[in-house]
């Protein structure tokens, strides 16, 4: 089964025993590793079996995907950061993506034009701490990390949405393919891989940290104590509510096309 999903240590933490032939019946795993922005445009290909993108893709991606219940990243105080200079007023913001959830939360906060730069990830807090950009939209780790760079945070996203809403807030779903993958199983296979995951936490270390992308052991666990919850065995009620909040607003902005995920 070909699978892709991102390298940082909540995806890796979740799937490390589905890839290991660790959960019983389901197939040996082919992975790719990558970041959200590109998965979200490679799912638009129909390119893998199982794939992780960013909830704001969804509009584009169920025709030929279905969402699944379980295995992505949805919670509370782990929204996107406006990261910034100290004394800085943004003009210019580098993002990591135009399909992201983070940027798509940024579109519905910002009251203010601004000129957007879509970039790598790992480029955004380097670049606007020598003056590239005035301000990054930054995900994940970098909400224990952008203080090393010398940045503050203008705003954090999903305190924004949770005040606004009540609600947690959706930021990365798993997807099955439509005409190759029967959704139920999938959902079993990649729920028993979060709960092996939660039983036996010191088995995935070295898998998460081989691809953690440099970060300390401390920052990794932190990562996964915040991104891997609840809503990550099962979306339940509280989540696709959460879903369909975000992607109707959104739409009702005029900043995606409609969409049903159930």
């Amino acid at each position: 089964m070909k699978v892709a999903y991102s390298p940082c240590p909540n995806d890796t933490f979740v799937f490390h025993a589905l890839a290991h032939g660790l959960v019983p019946g389901a197939p040996d795993l082919d992975v790719t590793f990558a970041d959200v922005d590109v998965t979200n445009t490679s799912a638009a290909t129909g390119e893998y079996d199982l794939v992780k993108v960013s909830y704001a893709a969804l509009p584009w991606l169920l025709d030929s995907y279905r969402l699944l219940p379980c295995g992505g990243a949805l919670g509370r105080g782990c929204g996107p950061l406006v990261v910034t200079r100290p004394g800085v007023t943004p003009r210019t913001v580098a993002v990591p993506g135009d399909r992201t959830t983070a940027y798509l939360l940024f579109r519905l906060w910002a009251q203010t034009e601004y000129q957007i730069t879509v970039v790598p990830f790992h480029e955004i807090m380097p670049g606007v701490a020598a003056g590239k950009w005035d301000a990054g939209l930054v995900i994940h780790e970098a909400r224990f990390t952008y203080q090393e760079h010398g940045l503050v945070a203008l705003a954090d996203l999903g305190e924004w949405w949770e005040g606004e809403t009540g609600l947690p807030i959706p930021l990365g779903a798993i997807l099955a393919h439509r005409d190759r993958v029967d959704p139920e199983r999938a959902a079993e296979w990649v729920r028993a891989s979060v709960r092996h995951a939660w039983a036996y936490p010191a088995a995935s270390q070295d898998y998460v940290m081989a691809h953690a992308q440099e970060l300390s052991p401390d920052v990794a666990a932190q990562h996964i104590d915040l991104y891997v919850n609840e809503f990550t065995e099962d979306l339940g009620e509280e989540g696709y509510a959460a879903i369909e909040a975000l992607l109707g607003r959104a739409s009702a902005a005029g900043l995606i096309p409609e969409c049903s995920v159930r």
